[in-house]
């Protein structure tokens, strides 16, 4: 992610992102923010058998050796800040997924993603150049916090904690995913970020789950949630970041509390409140507002 115009201090190499055409990049975000919140949704109902961790492993691992099988990454001619990018990339994409289904192994669906949104928001603020674009920033967390006002009382402190620690995690998701962008060719470094965080999940999720991960369903389960939530979001979301400033992206993503509300009452059943309607409106504006800002940097 950079925003408007030059490269960003957070991020390095994305010279590129500012001559694609911005619709693209739009498009790419919203598609891959509707796969992943309806993937953590079916991910919901792995948890009572596999557990978060072995539903980490599970959605990981397939994705990783999807990615590996597709794209055959070329794994010469890379150097050890390369590398490094990649392993980084690994880590907090392996971290993200673990914390995250910690959380909604605790907490509903929808108060974990308001949470764990607050990460990119808070990178959309360090990211901005112009007092506009934290105003956009500013109303979109205003959004989430509306979002979850019924739903954060009274709920498990430790859910409460690892989703915010998702959140952590997915602000350097983003920074990293722009970095492996620009030093590996075509999906590669997410396919070797996919590795690497396979091999963290994978101890964790069969010292949880053991033999359960083997079981037909599970597996079947497991390949629709690794597409919907890890393969084809995070191929969008790349290929995004190459399209895309860093703040517009990174308030983007505040949609996934609006989707995440919508996929769990249609997977879930869980309902609507009038403020998460309300909220929906006020981010969904918000998202519009630094779409427009973003776009209008670029000229």
């Amino acid at each position: 992610m950079a925003p408007a115009g030059a490269p960003n201090t957070l991020v390095v190499g994305r010279s590129r992102a500012t001559t694609a055409r911005p619709g693209a990049g739009i498009g790419l975000v919203l598609a891959g923010t509707l796969s992943v919140q309806f993937g953590s949704a079916v991910a919901a109902l792995l948890l009572p058998r596999a557990g978060a961790c072995g539903t980490v492993t599970l959605r990981v691992t397939i994705a990783a050796v999807l990615l590996l099988a597709v794209c055959r990454p070329r794994l010469r001619g890379h150097s050890r800040t390369d590398w490094a990018v990649a392993v980084a990339f690994g880590l907090a994409l392996g971290g993200m997924n673990i914390f995250f289904y910690q959380a909604i192994d605790r907490i509903p669906l929808g108060p974990a993603v308001t949470l764990e949104v607050l990460g990119p928001l808070l990178l959309s603020v360090v990211a901005a150049r112009r007092a506009v674009s934290l105003l956009w920033a500013g109303l979109a967390l205003a959004g989430v916090f509306l979002l979850g006002q019924d739903g954060f009382g009274g709920i498990d402190p430790a859910g409460v904690r690892f989703a915010l620690g998702a959140g952590a995690m997915w602000a350097a998701y983003i920074v990293l995913n722009s970095r492996a962008g620009a030093r590996f060719p075509r999906l590669d470094g997410l396919a070797v970020a996919m590795a690497v965080a396979a091999l963290v999940s994978l101890p964790l999720g069969i010292a949880s789950a053991g033999t359960t991960l083997l079981d037909p369903g599970m597996l079947g389960l497991g390949l629709a949630v690794a597409l919907l939530s890890s393969g084809l979001p995070y191929t969008l979301e790349l290929l995004a970041l190459r399209r895309l400033p860093a703040a517009t992206f990174a308030v983007l993503t505040s949609l996934a509390p609006a989707v995440a509300a919508l996929a769990g009452f249609l997977v879930l059943g869980q309902t609507l409140s009038a403020p998460q309607c309300l909220a929906i409106a006020v981010v969904v504006g918000a998202s519009a507002g630094a779409v427009r800002t973003g776009g209008a940097g670029r000229g």
